[in-house]
């Protein structure tokens, strides 16, 4: 079957084989390992099942319309500005059978540097791979067979900002919207300005569009991760070191630069003296909530140990007005862990399910213990509100919790 062709059946022809078995899973990455759950979805629990390896610590992992692949980046470098580059570097295809076991999935192939974030335009037709040092956006085929092709060589020269931290395809699937977050400043470095870049997509050539800048001239401005509504000409937009969500309006291919509104993420004023910053943002399936994460992970000494020293960890729930757009924060509520660098909404829109990336020490008294990472499951009310219902303590070895999702699966092929 031709590429083109594949990708048109996915999108909808073959929908005796395509259209979801109602089942879903949850994957969760810890280092190289991407970790199978299945879902209960009315009793909000997870059942662990099996494990697969990649070939170096997952970053991040994307479905495939069809549901039957993921995609996944992975790389051997350290997160942040850490000076040693790494090696292995890979973007893989992995097949998802039917009860959602997991498979590698043909060839990887290599990737120039330490992925942060890749995503699967709406066809299905190409997987946009985002790296943060240096900042860079790479965009591979997808084959006929669902492996990850060549990388098609872009013929316009693009900006791609500074320290790229997410790429995403609008609703149209005609303009790539990638955050190109800039540096805080350091004692030994000057800041580093923020900008969500946009750029014009048509088989798989990334075209400049625009230039969207916050704060004065970016400064100020730690734009993060996006998200759309799902029928809404609306992009959210968390931006991190600030702390806010600000959401912009989508006038046909072109969003407009200045946010329609502008709101706090945090139930309390910010602490200048805390690292204080968000993660990821989601907007509900329904389009009447929109969630993102505020995170804290800060330390002071005490008692020989490195403890928290305090800021905000939530998941502030918005709630969106259906005719201007506007988000209103409803509720913060804390995941009982620390660090919450990705969350996701299952399919039904009826739980939240958090993970925090790492153990932290913290005080207990006059005695330090360890609180660990854990993934925070939760219910969503029919008010967009959450209500937590248990963790799931995640043993790491010393390795991240970098990433975990709730998906649907696909249906059972039909002889």
């Amino acid at each position: 079957m031709e590429h083109r062709t594949f990708n048109t059946a996915v999108a909808g022809a073959d929908a005796s084989r395509l259209e979801g078995s109602g089942r879903i899973a949850l994957y969760q990455s810890v280092g190289e390992q991407l970790r199978h759950f299945d879902v209960d979805v009315d009793n909000a629990a997870l059942t662990p099942r099996a494990a697969i390896a990649l070939p170096s610590n997952v970053q991040y992992v994307w479905p495939h319309p069809s549901r039957q692949f993921l995609y996944v980046s992975t790389s051997d470098r350290a997160s942040g500005n850490a000076p040693v580059a790494g090696k292995v570097h890979r973007l893989c295809a992995v097949r998802v059978a039917a009860d959602g076991a997991l498979a590698l999935h043909g060839e990887s192939q290599a990737l120039p540097s330490r992925p942060i974030h890749h995503c699967v335009d709406r066809s299905g037709s190409y997987v946009l791979t985002a790296f943060n040092n240096p900042s860079n956006i790479t965009v591979h085929r997808i084959n006929s067979d669902g492996t990850v092709g060549a990388q098609v060589q872009q013929t316009s020269k693009i900006d791609v900002g500074i320290y790229a931290h997410q790429v995403t395809v609008t609703p149209s699937n005609r303009l790539v919207v990638f955050p190109a977050r800039g540096n805080d400043a350091r004692p030994d470095k000057p800041e580093d300005p923020g900008a969500i870049k946009v750029f014009s997509f048509r088989d798989g050539q990334l075209t400049p569009a625009a230039n969207i800048v916050g704060g004065k001239n970016g400064f100020g401005y730690r734009p993060r991760h996006v998200d759309y509504h799902p029928v809404q000409p609306w992009l959210y937009a968390n931006i991190e070191s600030q702390n806010e969500m600000h959401m912009h309006r989508i006038h046909g291919d072109s969003i407009m630069p200045e946010p329609a509104f502008v709101k706090t993420t945090l139930a309390a004023p910010r602490d200048p003296k805390m690292h204080q910053t968000t993660s990821a943002i989601h907007v509900h399936p329904n389009g009447r909530f929109v969630y993102t994460a505020n995170r804290a992970d800060g330390t002071v000494e005490f008692a020989g140990k490195k403890v928290f020293a305090g800021g905000e960890n939530s998941i502030a729930v918005f709630a969106i007005d259906q005719t201007t757009g506007e988000p209103t924060r409803i509720q913060s509520i804390d995941p009982q862990t620390h660090h919450v660098r990705t969350f996701s909404i299952d399919p039904s829109g009826r739980l939240l399910l958090s993970a925090s990336i790492r153990d932290m020490w913290v005080r207990d008294g006059n005695e330090v213990r360890v609180a660990p990472a854990a993934m925070s499951v939760f219910r969503i009310g029919d008010d967009g509100k959450l209500t937590f219902v248990r963790k799931y303590e995640a043993e790491l070895g010393g390795k991240l919790q970098w990433w975990a999702e709730i998906v649907a699966l696909p249906a059972a092929a039909r002889g």
